[in-house]
């Protein structure tokens, strides 16, 4: 264990927090940071779109799956008109980056525009059939990698698995510490870098 990491435990420990929790937090940010530098370069992704030779860069793959909206990702209540609004909010991205990829997607023969049945002034987006054959394709490659995966793990793994990584998903959406010393520490370390933001205006 590096100096560093003993000084994290330190701080965690006088705000109360146990040893095992303390460890549990590091090894689970290792973990997370590996994740997200390989989500980042969308391995799974990328290897689906090249293995399949599909016509379609990733950031119009991201807006062709909001607009074809699975449930298991974007929930039951998914089913309803989509707009270019819809794959804004659905991707998390600018509405004008939305119209763009939703653009692109409609010369490629993808998604075809249509007429909102409940304000005709409205424009709505569907996925054409070869919009929907290269999802139906990209899900059936990535759930036959992920379920070969999960051949190696018993059935006790995964019904324990999921609901825990459902559970923990949520975690930057737990209450605020009810104590006010979380939020007293963050006070702190922020006081503590108040003239690196005064070095960085004098630069500017």
């Amino acid at each position: 264990m590096s100096e560093r990491d003993t000084d994290v435990k330190q701080k965690l420990t006088e705000l109360g927090v146990s040893k095992i929790r303390a460890e549990g937090a590091l090894e689970l940010d290792a973990i997370l940071q590996v994740w997200r530098r390989r989500v980042r370069k969308r391995e799974l992704g990328v290897r689906a779109v090249s293995e399949l030779g599909l016509p379609i860069e990733m950031p119009q793959l991201d807006a062709l799956f909001a607009v074809w909206a699975p449930a298991n990702e974007f929930g039951e209540g998914s089913r309803g008109e989509t707009t270019v609004g819809t794959i804004a909010t659905r991707l998390g991205i600018d509405p004008s980056r939305a119209s763009r990829l939703a653009s692109e997607l409609i010369r490629k023969g993808l998604v075809e525009r249509g007429v909102s049945q409940q304000d005709a002034r409205r424009a709505t987006l569907k996925v054409t059939p070869n919009g929907d054959r290269i999802v139906q394709a990209v899900r059936t490659f990535k759930f036959v990698a992920l379920g070969h995966f999960l051949q190696g793990w018993s059935e006790a793994e995964i019904a324990t698995f999921i609901p825990m990584l459902e559970q923990f998903a949520a975690w930057s959406d737990a209450p605020d510490d009810p104590s006010g010393r979380v939020a007293c520490e963050i006070n702190a370390l922020r006081e503590s870098l108040v003239d690196l933001a005064s070095e960085r205006e004098d630069r500017g």
